[in-house]
């Protein structure tokens, strides 16, 4: 049978994939002579839309190597240049090398001694940025709501996108956990569901936080007000609301700090009741 095209993916920037692994998979594909075409990140190739995604999607027969299979193919959507049905995901951060060795049909020997990614230069972009999962996204807008990023926009249809996927805070994953269908996508982040795991197979992360009991009041209006405009100096409040809230959404305290706008409708959240807290993976 003819080996199919793959497209490996590094993902450079973070550890979420076993590094001996993606070592072992990338010298086995190319000592079988497999038509294989490595990137350093498929985040960053989505972010910027770069062309060899359209070309990797409209060619026949086309494998991809990198994570879950829903955040790649929604990645593959948001760079508008959506994987055919046909079209197969290897996911490393979950199979063996063996596993995906076998499901490619791809022979060759390992190499004696894996090695590691670089990391990234300083100052370099990493790629941390929603994707929308198309198949479950309700279009109910609370993502663009509550961004005060910038980074969801409406298209010329209405629906919301991710329009400027710089202005992601890294390592924030907060419009994920609020979103009511599970259709937000962080391909980096360490947990399921919000690293792009099936919602209805792997466990229930802490998603569907409800924004309006979490702050209790119009978190809208309150958020229309702040966006576009710097907040004024404030003294931190030193009780447990803003850190309660904070961690239900997963916001990491260096975003905080960049951003008084954010820190100041945290502040409006009360405590969290006893086990309502579902930190822990950020």
């Amino acid at each position: 049978m003819p080996q199919p095209r793959v497209l490996f993916c590094n993902c450079a920037h973070v550890d979420i994939i076993d590094a001996g692994r993606k070592r072992e998979v990338f010298d086995r594909l190319a000592a079988a002579g497999v038509a294989l075409e490595a990137v350093d990140d498929l985040c960053g190739l989505a972010a910027r839309k770069d062309p060899l995604l359209a070309e990797v999607a409209s060619a026949g027969g086309v494998a991809v190597v990198a994570c879950h299979a829903r955040a790649v193919r929604s990645l593959f959507a948001a760079a508008g240049a959506p994987l055919p049905g046909d079209a197969r995901v290897l996911n490393m951060r979950t199979r063996t090398a063996d596993e995906v060795l076998d499901d490619l049909g791809a022979q060759g020997e390992a190499a004696a001694a894996p090695g590691r990614e670089p990391p990234p230069a300083d100052g370099e972009w990493v790629p941390w940025f929603p994707v929308i999962d198309p198949d479950r996204c309700k279009n109910c807008k609370q993502c663009m709501n509550f961004c005060l990023f910038g980074v969801f926009a409406l298209d010329d249809d209405g629906r919301v996108f991710v329009a400027a996927p710089a202005n992601c805070k890294t390592n924030c994953p907060a419009c994920a956990r609020i979103c009511p269908a599970v259709a937000i996508i962080f391909p980096k982040h360490g947990s399921a569901p919000i690293n792009g795991a099936d919602p209805e197979a792997e466990p229930a992360g802490p998603v569907n936080v409800n924004v309006a009991e979490l702050l209790r009041g119009d978190v809208y209006e309150v958020l229309r007000r702040r966006q576009g405009r710097a907040a004024a100096d404030r003294q931190a409040c030193g009780c447990e609301c803003e850190c309660s809230a904070a961690d239900r959404l997963g916001i990491p305290p260096e975003v905080l700090n960049e951003s008084p706008q954010l820190r100041a409708l945290l502040d409006r959240a009360p405590p969290a009741a006893d086990g309502e807290c579902r930190d822990g993976d950020s």
